[in-house]
């Protein structure tokens, strides 16, 4: 069985920085496109980061360009985010997700999902 489990969310004031990890158990995903998204109450889930499986390439939405970065460790089947330059607005529920394919895309649907961690913004 295949989980995605987030941590390191929390509450942290506006200009400060948080990561977060998620960490895959019941397949490798070495190869494989993971990616971060987030979502607010009464809104859609929205794309945040995305990094191809050899951690090569990585993609972000626009509204984290220059303050977030994903990256990952095969070698612990993790993905990570690091945000720095936090704003009120970045207060979501994040996500993580992962694919059975082996090639990321923009709009692709994602496999697997994890819970969530909420990770609240302070102005």
């Amino acid at each position: 069985q295949v989980q995605l489990v987030e941590s390191g969310g929390g509450l942290v004031q506006a200009g400060g920085s948080l990561s977060l990890s998620c960490a895959a158990s019941g397949r490798t995903f070495s190869g494989n496109p993971m990616g971060w998204f987030r979502q607010v109450p009464g809104k859609e889930r929205l794309f945040v980061a995305a990094i191809t499986g050899s951690g090569g390439r990585t993609y972000y939405a626009d509204f984290v360009k220059g303050r977030f970065t994903i990256s990952r460790d095969n070698a612990k089947n993790t993905v990570y985010l690091h945000m720095n330059s936090l704003k009120p607005e970045d207060t979501a529920v994040y996500f993580c997700a992962a694919d059975q394919g082996l090639t990321y895309y923009p709009g692709m649907q994602w496999d697997y999902w994890g819970q969530g961690t909420q990770v609240t913004v302070s102005s």
